[in-house]
């Protein structure tokens, strides 16, 4: 069985703003597992924002 690889997140903090995003594919192989995975996550009351590849 083939094994997961990670994906890349992306922030830039620029003037006291952040942004951050990611893509929202999920591959296993060469194989397209999910096309809309949700890879980015506001955590605790909205204060901290996560990426997870």
């Amino acid at each position: 069985m083939e094994s997961f690889h990670a994906t890349t997140i992306v922030s830039v903090r620029r003037g006291g703003r952040v942004v951050i995003g990611g893509d929202g594919q999920v591959t296993l192989g060469n194989t397209i597992m999910k096309a809309n995975a949700r890879k980015l996550r506001r955590l605790g009351k909205g204060d901290v924002l996560a990426g997870f590849a």
